[in-house]
């Protein structure tokens, strides 16, 4: 599928690209180009994940102790950093849901007032 020419990667709330990170390796530990490839994918290409963003981003993680690295051979035989989850990256995604879904509904009523009201 080809790209948008418009991607809102730089229109992402602080903190998204983390929480889908976390999301991502839920399934299982990947290496960076899998974690932004399964992002764009599961957007269906609305969010396109920048190198300049993704490994700060997963840098920043690892320093809080919501994932962890290590060293392997990716599916074209190279060596390979590959992220996983930890028990508490698992509670930092359930929290950090959590507070996305409250965002998205409090947004959703100021944007859609009178469908909010029928609920």
């Amino acid at each position: 599928m080809p790209r948008r020419s418009s991607p809102l990667q730089s229109e992402m709330v602080q903190g998204t690209l983390d929480m889908l990170i976390l999301k991502t390796l839920l399934l299982g530990p990947a290496h960076g180009q899998t974690i932004a490839h399964a992002i764009e994918r599961g957007s269906e290409e609305v969010l396109q994940v920048e190198h300049g963003s993704l490994y700060p981003a997963l840098h920043r993680l690892q320093n809080r102790g919501w994932i962890a690295a290590f060293w392997g051979t990716s599916e074209n035989n190279r060596r390979a950093k590959y992220y996983r989850l930890t028990p508490e990256g698992k509670k930092q995604l359930a929290a950090q849901t959590s507070r996305w879904d409250e965002l998205v509904r409090a947004i959703g009523r100021i944007l859609h007032p009178a469908t909010e009201k029928q609920r």
